[in-house]
């Protein structure tokens, strides 16, 4: 199913249901699961993991400045140390308004993470920088 020339990877339900499951962690699951850790199977491409990820998402979704590196988008990205991309177990965090309870699931491996052109995140920890914006539509 996931390369099924119509499939559209992604899995969210708008945050409606974070104190019952964790479906932030869907993306690292795709990169160490489906292309790395899968022993039943055969495994997919990681070139084609990260391109059903990105530019095939952006396309889908209208935001043709992003999913791609080349001169002239926004230089969003990730720099992952492939091999030591782990998942951790989900952890419950009470930090939600009136005390709600929501899962969160860590990942390490990940170096940087880059929001046009800037770092945003290095090793895990957040940076001081904000370069992103909330998109309410897309950027046709």
């Amino acid at each position: 199913m996931l390369v099924h020339p119509l499939t559209l990877s992604g899995l969210s339900d708008g945050g409606a249901h974070v104190g019952m499951i964790c479906d932030g962690s869907f993306p690292t699951y795709m990169l160490t699961h489906w292309t790395r850790d899968r022993s039943r199977g055969e495994r997919l491409g990681l070139a084609d993991v990260i391109r059903m990820q990105t530019s095939e998402t952006a396309a889908w979704i209208g935001l043709s400045d992003r999913g791609r590196i080349a001169p002239g988008l926004r230089a969003d990205l990730n720099v992952i140390d492939y091999e030591r991309l782990t998942l951790h177990a989900p952890e419950v965090a009470a930090d939600l308004p009136a005390g709600g309870r929501r899962l969160l699931q860590r990942a390490t491996g990940y170096e940087a993470t880059v929001v046009k052109g800037e770092i945003t995140y290095r090793h895990g920890e957040a940076t001081d920088a904000l370069p992103g914006r909330l998109l309410r539509a897309a950027l046709g």
